[in-house]
């Protein structure tokens, strides 16, 4: 990879996070292979921005940054992509914290020329101190982390997981931005395959490119605890099915569901079988496990459906890296 370096982008919308946005620029600046710079983009928030500017006022590799689009979470990214002066731009959540190597690690997979998006590990830190007995891992995107099902190693994939990932630049010149009315935009209702919609449209404008998941490049990721409750992971699931049906919508559900399908039909019934095999076995959380992959199937179900029919009256934008404002508004 060339010297101009990767730029780390972390999105920050609360000043409930306060603390957690520090100790993540504190886990950028403390990296074995140094950022370029640390952008940190508000999302609509001036008294957040305001209060981060003077934390960071003497720092050099950290630059503060309003959201210039719509509010979300794709608005916020799209800005620190036109903001940024790195090879390659990494983004980071606002509430997980990097290990020292793992810029490292998406720097060594850069050096192959091919390589246009290269995401990590993320492990999750519970509130309680513990996973709850229930929670199956086969679910851990729920919540934002690495979930079981995904192959080990550094391999290629369809797509990278948006709160550890990287793109190189030409990435984004080849196939614009986030698509705005797909992931989070601070609402109640938490979305998100905002970086699945644009790595389909990346493979099929770059067909040659490489995407990469390595393993060693790890975060670790912070679920308060009412992420840890049941309502919070129907909830989610049932969103996941929302977002899920925008991209099928996109891009097509060939693309669009073709991981989900080996999913469904490989990973949960093996998760199903796995937590009956605990209860009989009497170990604790087995059915609770087996219950819940069943009810988050339901829900994400349930949740495509109703984002289907949505999805054939309404639209969403693309933002392309070359607007200054983010990207069009929806």
């Amino acid at each position: 990879m060339s010297d101009s370096g990767i730029s780390v982008v972390i999105c920050a919308y609360t000043e409930d996070r306060w603390v957690d946005i520090l100790a993540a620029v504190s886990s950028v600046r403390a990296q074995s292979y140094p950022a370029l710079e640390t952008l940190l983009v508000v999302d609509h928030n001036p008294a957040l921005g305001e209060r981060l500017e003077r934390a960071y006022r003497t720092a050099e590799d950290v630059r503060v940054l309003p959201n210039s689009g719509p509010r979300g979470l794709s608005s916020g990214r799209n800005t620190g992509i036109a903001a940024a002066r790195g090879e390659v731009i990494a983004f980071l959540d606002d509430d997980a914290v990097a290990e020292r190597d793992w810029l490292c690690r998406f720097a060594e997979a850069y050096a192959d020329p091919r390589v246009l998006a290269v995401g990590g590990r993320t492990e999750p830190v519970w509130a309680s101190g513990r996973r709850p007995a229930w929670f199956p891992e086969e679910f851990d995107w729920v919540v934002g982390c690495t979930y079981r099902g995904l192959p080990p190693g550094r391999v290629r994939v369809r797509n990278v997981l948006g709160g550890n990932a990287s793109f190189r630049r030409t990435a984004f010149e080849a196939a614009g931005g986030f698509a705005t009315g797909i992931g989070r935009d601070g609402g109640r209702r938490p979305l998100g395959c905002e970086e699945t919609e644009l790595c389909i449209r990346l493979t099929r404008a770059r067909p040659d490119g490489v995407l990469l998941i390595d393993d060693r490049a790890v975060i670790h990721h912070r679920v308060p605890r009412v992420r840890e409750d049941f309502a919070y992971f129907r909830t989610r699931a049932y969103a996941e099915g929302l977002s899920k049906a925008l991209v099928a919508r996109s891009v097509g559900a060939a693309k669009g569901l073709e991981s989900e399908r080996r999913y469904a039909t490989r990973v949960l019934p093996a998760g199903v079988a796995r937590g009956l095999r605990d209860a009989l076995l009497g170990r604790p959380g087995g059915a609770g496990r087996a219950g819940a992959i069943v009810a988050g199937v339901l829900a994400a179900a349930g949740g495509f459906a109703v984002g289907s029919l949505r999805a054939r009256r309404g639209s969403y934008a693309t933002a392309g890296t070359g607007d200054r404002t983010g990207g069009p508004h929806e």
